[in-house]
């Protein structure tokens, strides 16, 4: 019998807390995909965005980050803030679905067709 090991990748991302239309947020480690597979692995913080508090452990998030834990773009664009990486932010803005329409001919290749 074959036994597959289980590697999943390891994120620091948000979890939402609070009520309805009072969200705040957790800062916590976990799987990727931790809603399907399980519990978040160690909690780093917390964000109040509509007071705009937080307060992040900075020495966990480092460790974290150094045994491979990839932020979401979410929390990458934080930790920039806050100054805990130094990196640039990432633009986590959601792409348009309409694609790009087609550049009109040029006039100068539209004269050069002979007319039907």
């Amino acid at each position: 019998m074959q036994y597959f090991l289980h590697i999943s990748m390891l994120a620091i991302k948000l979890k939402r807390t609070g009520k309805k239309h009072q969200a705040s947020f957790r800062i916590v480690v976990g799987e990727k995909r931790s809603k399907v597979l399980g519990r978040a692995t160690e909690d780093l913080g917390w964000l109040d965005p509509k007071n705009k508090k937080n307060d992040l452990k900075k020495d966990r998030i480092l460790y974290w980050i150094k045994v491979g834990a990839k932020p979401t773009a979410t929390v990458h664009n934080l930790l920039v803030k806050e100054g805990i990486v130094k990196e640039a932010k990432i633009s986590v803005h959601k792409k348009s679905k309409k694609q790009p329409e087609a550049a009109p001919a040029t006039p100068a290749a539209e004269s050069a067709a002979p007319a039907a």
